[in-house]
């Protein structure tokens, strides 16, 4: 089995999750946030109850470096374990 390489793993996991979050920034920003999140808990039979507030780019910035560091972490954590679990 091969091994993963943990930086590039966490680096992977980072830039995906950024990019999704940043995609919903954007969508924030266009104003087109609160339609697709109604229309999400809509198909999973859930009544909407949340309110999308107007955009902040400061909090939007925070949003995509918070959670590419949390994705970092943890993409660096399962590329870790996954090596030492799977030693041959």
């Amino acid at each position: 089995m091969k091994s993963i390489h943990p930086i590039k793993a966490a680096i992977t996991l980072a830039v995906l999750a950024g990019f999704w979050h940043l995609c919903w920034s954007v969508l924030v920003a266009l104003g087109w946030a609160q339609a697709i999140i109604n229309f999400i808990f809509w198909i999973h039979f859930v009544q909407p109850i949340y309110v999308i507030q107007p955009f902040n780019l400061g909090l939007a910035a925070g949003l995509v470096i918070f959670t590419s560091a949390i994705a970092f972490v943890i993409g660096l954590l399962f590329a870790t374990l996954w090596n030492r679990l799977h030693l041959e």
